[in-house]
Formats: C-alpha cells, sequence, structure tokens
C-alpha cells in the first residue's frame, strides 16, 4: 500500500482539488475513514475510486469507479461491501466476474423469450418470404415466378381478355391458391387446414391446386428443417398427408396430339390466319417440338443461319442446339425484324379466348378461311405473348377439338414414330433429359446428325400435310418492315 503520508481523510473538496503531480503516471490518495478506498488520479485528470484489500497474503485491487460517477458516500459504501467479501475469504473480482455472466446470461434469456414471442406470431407469409429468398438462387425464374404467383394477393382489374363490368369496371382478379394460407400465423398450419385447403380448391382448381400443393409441401420441408421456424410444426410437414394427396388425386395424363391424317387441316387452318407472327409461331413450335416458352422468347441473334442451327434457352441443360431446318428457316426469313425478338408484336390484345373461338366456329360452319384471331400481344420486352386464342380458333376451323399449344409438342414426339427415329435424337431435340446411362454419359450427337433426322421429320409432315414449298427461298432471314 502507499504510505501514511498519502493517507487522509478524504471530503468532497480534497477530491476535486487532488491531482496527479507533473512528471508522475499516477498518483494515490487513500481515505482514513474507509482505509480500504483510495483515490487514482492521473496525468490526464481522471479520477477514480478503487478498493485495496489482502486475500490469503496476496494485495488485490479492483475499480469501484470514476468520481465524475461515484460520490464519496457511495464509493465508501461499496469499499465497505468488498471488504466485507475479502473477510469472507471471497474474492471480489471474481464475484463481479459471476455477476456479469449472470446479467448476460439474463439479457440472453430475455431476448430468447422476445423472439420465442415473435415467432409465435410469424405469419406462413413471412416464412414464404424467407423461403423464396433462400430458394431463388437454385429455381429458374419461371419457377420462381410461379411461386409469386400461386400466392398473390389478386383483387387488381383484369388488364385484359375480358369485357367490362355493366357499371364500366373491370372485373377483379383471384387470389393465388394459397394466398389465404399465407395470412395464418405459420404455427397454424395444420394437417386439418391443409387438408381442409385441399378439399376446397380441388373442386375449382384441381390441376393449380395440385401444384401448388407440391409448392407447399416443399416450402414446409424447409420449414422444417428451419432453426426458427421448424418448432412452429414440431418437426413435422402438416402438407403431407394421404388425405391431401387422395383429395388432390393424380394429374391425368395428357393425350392431345395431332394425328397423322390432322396435319392437312391443320396446317390449312394456321396458314391462314392472317398474322403471319401468330401463323409461323404456331408452325415452328410443331416442326422444332420445343416448349411454347421457348420458341415465344427466341431472339434473332438465336438464329444461326451459316450453320443453321437454333440456339434455345430451355430449363434442362440452360440451351441448346437444335437444326435450323428449310421449312421453319422459309418462315422466319419472312417476319419482320421489329426488335431482338423473332416473334415480335407491337399490338394489343383485342378478343378474349371465348369470342375467338366462337367467330372461328362460325367460320367453319360457313367454310370460310381461318380468322385473324387475337392481334398479338406486345409485352414490355416486344414478343407476342402465348397465342392460345389464335390457335384455338384455328382448330375451330379444322375441325379438331381439345388441341393445346403443349400438344403440338407433344405431337412432334408422336409423329415422329412413324419414321422409327431413334428415341434419342427426338429427345436432344426437344431437350428432354437423358433416359438411359449411355444416353446421358456416352451419346454426343453434333448438329449435322442431328440435321439429318430434323430434316427428315419435317419433309415428312408437310408431305403428309400437303404442304410444298421452295427451299431456295428459306436460305437468308431478311429485315423486312411492317406490321403483323
Amino acid at each position: 500500500m502507499s504510505k501514511d503520508t498519502s493517507r487522509v481523510r478524504l471530503t468532497a473538496g480534497r477530491v476535486e482539488a487532488f491531482a496527479c503531480p507533473a512528471g508522475k503516471s499516477q498518483a494515490f490518495l487513500w481515505d482514513t475513514e474507509a482505509p480500504s478506498l483510495m483515490l487514482r488520479a492521473t496525468p490526464t485528470g481522471r479520477k477514480t475510486y478503487a478498493f485495496e484489500g489482502r486475500l490469503g497474503g496476496v494485495t488485490i485491487r479492483t475499480t469501484i469507479g470514476t468520481a465524475a460517477d461515484w460520490s464519496l458516500d457511495a464509493a465508501r459504501r461499496r469499499a465497505a461491501e468488498l471488504k466485507q467479501l475479502v473477510d469472507c475469504g471471497r474474492d471480489p473480482r471474481e464475484v463481479e466476474r459471476q455477476q456479469h455472466a449472470a446479467r448476460e446470461a439474463d439479457k440472453v434469456a430475455q431476448a430468447a423469450q422476445v423472439e420465442a414471442a415473435r415467432l409465435e406470431g410469424v405469419t406462413a407469409a413471412e416464412a414464404w418470404s424467407a423461403y423464396l429468398t433462400d430458394r431463388r438462387p437454385f429455381w429458374g425464374e419461371r419457377h420462381y415466378a410461379d411461386h409469386l404467383l400461386m400466392a398473390k394477393a389478386g383483387g387488381e382489374p383484369v388488364k385484359r381478355g375480358v369485357k367490362a363490368l355493366p357499371d364500366g369496371t373491370k372485373p377483379l382478379t383471384q387470389p393465388g391458391p394459397i394466398h389465404g394460407l399465407l395470412k395464418m400465423p405459420l404455427r397454424d398450419l395444420t394437417p386439418a387446414v391443409v387438408e381442409g385447403w385441399a378439399i376446397k380448391e380441388s373442386k375449382t382448381r384441381p390441376t393449380q391446386a395440385r401444384l401448388c400443393w407440391r409448392c407447399l409441401k416443399a416450402f414446409l420441408g424447409w420449414c422444417a428443417e428451419h432453426p426458427d421456424f421448424a418448432r412452429l410444426l414440431n418437426g413435422a410437414n402438416p402438407a403431407k398427408t394421404r388425405r391431401a394427396r387422395e383429395v388432390l388425386g393424380r394429374p391425368t395424363v395428357k393425350d392431345d396430339a395431332l394425328q397423322r391424317e390432322q396435319l392437312s387441316a391443320w396446317f390449312s387452318a394456321v396458314r391462314n390466319i392472317q398474322n403471319r407472327v401468330v401463323s409461323a409461331y404456331l408452325q415452328t413450335l410443331l416442326l422444332t417440338g420445343a416448349r411454347p416458352g421457348e420458341v415465344l422468347t427466341l431472339r434473332w441473334e438465336d438464329v444461326n443461319t451459316q450453320w443453321k442451327g437454333i440456339a434455345i434457352r430451355d430449363k434442362v441443360e440452360g440451351e441448346r442446339v437444335i437444326p435450323l431446318t428449310p421449312y421453319v428457316a422459309q418462315l422466319l426469313g419472312q417476319l419482320p425484324r421489329r426488335n431482338e425478338w423473332v416473334f415480335s408484336s407491337t399490338r394489343v390484345l383485342s378478343m378474349d379466348a371465348s369470342a375467338s373461338a366462337r367467330r372461328g366456329r362460325r367460320y367453319a360452319e360457313k367454310g370460310g378461311q381461318a380468322p385473324t384471331g387475337d392481334i398479338a400481344q406486345a409485352s414490355e420486352s416486344g414478343h407476342i405473348s402465348i397465342p392460345r386464342t389464335s390457335h384455338g380458333a384455328a382448330c375451330a376451323v379444322a375441325g379438331i377439338d381439345g388441341l393445346t399449344l403443349h400438344g403440338l409438342r407433344r405431337s412432334f414426339a408422336s409423329l415422329t414414330e412413324w419414321l422409327e427415329v431413334p428415341t434419342g435424337v427426338v429427345a436432344q431435340i426437344q431437350g428432354h433429359k437423358p433416359s438411359a446411362t449411355a444416353e446421358k454419359h456416352y451419346k454426343r450427337r453434333p448438329l449435322d446428325l442431328l440435321r439429318v433426322h430434323h430434316e427428315r421429320i419435317e419433309a415428312w409432315i408437310l408431305e403428309q400435310a400437303g404442304v410444298t414449298f421452295s427451299a431456295e427461298r428459306g436460305g437468308e432471314l431478311r429485315v423486312v418492315g411492317g406490321g403483323a
């Protein structure tokens, strides 16, 4: 300890006047009233109360606080408390560490309680948002858009394809199938709730309900493994129940496809569609066997006339290259080149699907040519929307019922059976996943080999349809003006 000459009865005045002498790093002033209390001063002017005592023959010292924060009386009381601990054989520093740890543990426990209370009120929509953010890097844009659509709130005026109501307003869009579920607290999504939802949705939109149920199972499975959301589901997936699966049923196998004897009528009706962009799109769809969206978003840069190939962005490999066959090359060469899109448009939809189909039937009854169908709708990107209305009207003229745009893709695969084209060739052209080990790991068909088969398929389809054309006219893609 310091010498007795540094020991005085501390007063407020002496504390205020005490300073560290020049040339020293620190100075001490001991209190005679509380012998274990000292005042420490540094050259910076900082003054601190501290306690000093002996425990087990060893001097220990611990800080009480600054003179600015502690009054002299409070410092004396604290020094007395610390002396009692030392007299009982306890180290004040260890006691302080234990108390600090206890305070921190209390803070953590309180924070956990607050977080637990917050999670109890978490809605399924909040978990859904976290799910989409976490999984988006692993999804394609279409899959992500489907998730947004099935959770959409609805209630917005329908922009196209419907007539206004008598009061002049547009009908409102319907909520997505799972929007109602997402408004609920996540902990309330029980098997009974999901089964009730499945019963309701299966009555009005069963196909959408099955898709949403599969996505809902994946979402709740993700929640069951999430550290925050798992306990709200008790570790189980409430969508995985036999009842929900039975209520929604299995999807029916689609069998719509053009038969060989229907090709002539279908080509005649589609080629007579006055909108040449839509007409070319539908024919290209059948003759390439591609998915409707893949053909719709073709860019001019994807069409290589030098090597006679078309680069198609697909959902399996990311991109595949298929042959640019002669008739398809001619179709594309006659299209207006307005922007980057092959199937471009600058017009808006003018007719809903039911009205166009009725008009198609009227023309068919009179034996007239196919109607123009819906004016190809321009999106923000500048390409047409999928022309289901025009195709429906053309099918009505041709006397073909129930043929969808995806049915044209199915038609391509089915029609190749007449030519006994190798299954792997057809799968590679259409962008299907390889179905056998040899196809997946060993066979790599170059574009020229695919062309041998693809041109043979195209020629046979056109022959069955009674379509003749000059191959020389399809060799160049020309820049042309004018509307569709």
